[in-house]
């Protein structure tokens, strides 16, 4: 029996043991495997760098069907056809061939079919513009719109993206030359952290602070978000394409249209159309005066604010500063009782900065959660030091009192509470 009972003791404790390793394990192997998610949603090939953005005179889907005596003789060929066609159809007079070569500034190959004796493709052509722009004359006027963001997104397969993986619609934007547009676009490569913060799902969020935060990121005033839904008859056949013109944090409508491709060889050439047709819609928004940028974005930053938002402001510091005076006088009447023997002054209140952890799971309860602290007597200033979509997000505090006292505070407004050391951490 004594044997039997001095075994017992570790016999009961591996079990116990082998749990606690086996926790461990997990939680290594969740660390790991959440880092390894971060790393996959922002790693790999994404990013597609936009290709053009001079104020270069571009003709783009010239066609040419060339034969030479080898390969390369029929491309030099058709290059040369395809720049005179180019200038044919940007309106140049009649030039010499010579004269013609100077003005080309980059030949983009768009599709293109290559023999032996043989050279079949789709070119654009780009004329430099202060050499052509004296036969051409003045294009069109500068740039006149305030820095848009552009989020590109695609529908397919019932499938919404942005810049998580690369695609045709966000190709053909990068090749687009914005240069003689009126349009200033701000056009994000897709690489690193874009994938991330610029989704489809941010394209449909309202909150402001989320937007600020956006577009504060790349220096833009307002976004603009083309829409192509892509529906394949079936694979290798035609291709419908449906594309819509949005902007701004309330996805407001602008124009639609539809397009066909006869498969997949002829996409990149329909979105390329589109690209210039929604390019042409936006123009005209802003010629028309729809596309300008939401007054609630710019709130706090530079520029002119709506006067509609600028008259609530001054009522509010009105307020503010009727508020000073009666404390003031308040204060000033006070005072004589004050030095009266006898009599004490009370203690000036520290104001203690805590740190709140508060849990995020969209955007409504991150902005409701904010409101609601800094609604809190006694609180003097709120900074948000990480946010954390889907997680918990972390606040710094000032509060003229103890911890105690603002869990309290907080817990009455209905927030679930857990006190640590000077920290905070509240749930609903």
């Amino acid at each position: 029996m004594a044997a039997i009972a001095n075994l017992s003791g570790p016999v009961l404790r591996a079990p116990i043991r082998a749990r606690w390793v086996l926790a461990i394990l997990v939680a290594l192997a969740m660390l790991a495997g959440g880092y390894a998610l971060v790393l996959a949603q922002v790693s790999g090939d994404r990013g597609i760098a936009p290709t053009a953005s001079s104020s270069d005179i571009e003709v783009r889907g010239v066609e040419v069907d060339v034969t030479g005596d080898d390969p390369a003789d029929a491309r030099s060929k058709a290059w040369r056809e395809a720049a005179r066609k180019a200038w044919s159809q940007a309106g140049g007079p009649a030039v010499s061939d010579g004269q013609l070569n100077g003005l080309v500034s980059a030949i983009v190959i768009q599709r293109e079919r290559v023999g032996p004796k043989r050279y079949v493709a789709t070119l654009g052509v780009s004329f430099d513009r202060q050499r052509a722009g004296r036969y051409l004359g003045g294009g069109r006027s500068g740039r006149s719109s305030a820095p848009m963001l552009l989020i590109p997104v695609t529908v397919s397969g019932g499938s919404y993206t942005a810049f998580e993986v690369r695609n045709p619609w966000q190709r053909a934007w990068a090749e687009f030359n914005p240069g003689t547009s009126r349009i200033d676009y701000v056009r994000p490569s897709g690489a690193g952290g874009d994938s991330l913060l610029l989704n489809y799902g941010q394209a449909g969020r309202r909150s402001r602070a989320w937007w600020r935060l956006a577009l504060d990121q790349y220096g833009a005033a307002d976004a603009l978000v083309p829409i192509a839904k892509l529906e394949h008859q079936f694979p290798g056949g035609p291709i419908k394409g449906t594309f819509t013109a949005r902007y701004g944090p309330d996805s407001v409508f602008l124009d639609s249209f539809s397009l066909d491709a006869e498969g997949p060889g002829q996409l990149p050439e329909m979105l390329s159309e589109a690209v210039d047709r929604i390019d042409r819609i936006y123009e005209q928004a802003l010629v028309d005066g729809k596309l300008m940028p939401d007054p609630t974005l710019r709130v706090g930053g530079s520029g002119q604010v709506d006067p509609a938002i600028a008259r609530l402001i001054q009522i509010g510091r009105a307020i503010e500063a009727r508020n000073r005076a009666e404390a003031n006088a308040a204060a000033t009447t006070a005072a004589p009782d004050a030095a009266l023997p006898g009599t004490e002054t009370p203690a000036p209140v520290a104001v203690n900065s805590y740190v709140i952890q508060f849990a995020t799971p969209d955007p409504a309860t991150f902005d409701a959660s904010l409101s609601t602290v800094r609604q809190v007597a006694g609180v003097r200033g709120v900074s948000v030091t990480s946010t954390a979509m889907g997680g918990t997000s972390v606040m710094q505090v000032g509060y003229a009192g103890e911890l105690s006292a603002l869990a309290a505070e907080l817990r009455g407004r209905g927030f679930t509470v857990r006190e640590g050391a000077n920290a905070l951490a509240i749930s609903r």
